[in-house]
């Protein structure tokens, strides 16, 4: 099965990219990967960083190099994922010092750098070099929600393809076909999580990850009271702080054995000179479960942003499918009662909580805020 299987939805992307890697086509060494979240940035990244180390140059699936690749084990292809706040400098310069080594055994040395956009201006200033001249044989694919998300100096010497999310119908297509997910719950899943991958495989398969969307639903339909509203905000970030917080543990404490069984430490007693190391693990894990909590409270954000949009489909007639049929009673009484002036202003309402805890607004307050406004505007 050829690498570019699970690009699902982006025709034109992968037309271009597969043109680019050709014989006859034009290869940039410098790429930036732009679309929503969900709509496969990594994906397209890895799969086209494949057709390049491939034994066909076509990104067949089947040879060694694709198959490395795709398990993230080839030598000459380096990804940087990170869930943290920020990507430092520091990871930076050893990013820019491995793009300027020859492949060891592929055609090409890849760097690919997921969250581009998490890095700082400083930090695009390191990158800025590496860029603008790269060896020959390197190509840098830098992924973000939008070209704007990077600094200018950098985007200008990057060429850009967009991707789009996909269909519904496309990525419950998918899971049925790669996951053996059951076809209507594929659909279901896929339409709860827009075009989502990432959303609805874990809609598909998790047990109750669906059911636990569907309550949450019905709860910001039912909220009638400013009181209730502010207990409803405060639960949700005690649940995304929690969540995050046991993410942010599971990892910390694997960076940190990883570290002492590379420091040759088998009792735990770390000595003077490597305190400041440990120092930084438990920085990077507080920096960590800062990020998760925005990034769990941003999914309750859209996923409640789908709810009234089906309230306001309703209320304008437009005659479209609901994101979330699974709560069609509870929004056609909503939108029976409201009117579809009310649900445009909350509409812009969460998206003003998402800019406001994306600039750093505490959480709490921003969520209290726009489900107060939520409670006051559906009594």
């Amino acid at each position: 099965m050829s690498v570019w299987a699970e690009v699902v939805g982006q025709e034109p992307a992968v037309q271009q990219f597969r043109r680019a890697a050709s014989p006859e086509g034009s290869l940039a060494q410098a790429w930036l990967v732009t679309g929503p979240p969900g709509s496969g940035r990594s994906t397209a990244a890895r799969a086209f960083a494949a057709t390049l180390q491939c034994e066909e140059g076509t990104g067949c699936g089947q040879c060694q190099a694709c198959r490395t690749v795709t398990a993230g084990t080839h030598p000459d292809v380096t990804v940087v994922t990170t869930d943290k706040l920020s990507i430092s400098k520091e990871e930076v310069r050893g990013l820019v010092l491995t793009a300027q080594q020859a492949p060891a055994t592929g055609h090409r040395r890849v760097v690919i750098v997921e969250d581009a956009d998490r890095m700082s201006p400083g930090t695009f200033n390191v990158l800025l070099k590496a860029i603008e001249e790269p060896p020959p044989l390197t190509v840098w694919m830098l992924c973000a929600p939008s070209a704007q998300d990077l600094a200018p100096t950098i985007r200008s010497r990057c060429r850009v393809v967009t991707l789009s999310l996909p269909s519904p119908q496309v990525v419950a297509d998918l899971l049925v076909r790669r996951d053996g997910v059951d076809p209507d719950r594929a659909e279901r899943a896929a339409r709860a999580a827009q075009g989502h991958i990432g959303l609805a495989l874990r809609y598909a398969t998790q047990d109750g990850a669906l059911a636990a969307r569907e309550d949450s639903a019905r709860e910001l339909l039912g909220l009638r009271g400013v009181g209730q509203a502010v207990l409803a905000a405060q639960a949700l970030v005690e649940r995304a702080t929690a969540e995050a917080k046991e993410h942010a543990d599971a990892v910390a404490a694997e960076e940190r054995e990883h570290f002492l069984r590379s420091a040759g430490i088998d009792d735990g007693r770390v000595p003077p000179a490597l305190r400041s190391q440990v120092k930084q693990l438990e920085e990077d894990a507080k920096r960590r479960q800062t990020r998760l909590v925005r990034d769990v409270l941003d999914r309750y954000l859209l996923d409640a942003h789908s709810v009234l949009r089906d309230v306001l489909m309703l209320q304008l007639n437009a005659g479209r499918e609901l994101v979330n049929p699974g709560v069609r009673q509870d929004i056609e009484a909503t939108a029976g009662r409201g009117s579809a002036l009310v649900t445009v202003e909350l509409l812009d309402a969460v998206q003003t909580s998402r800019r406001r805890i994306a600039g750093n607004v505490p959480p709490l307050l921003a969520v209290e805020a726009l489900l107060a406004r939520v409670a006051i505007s559906l009594r």
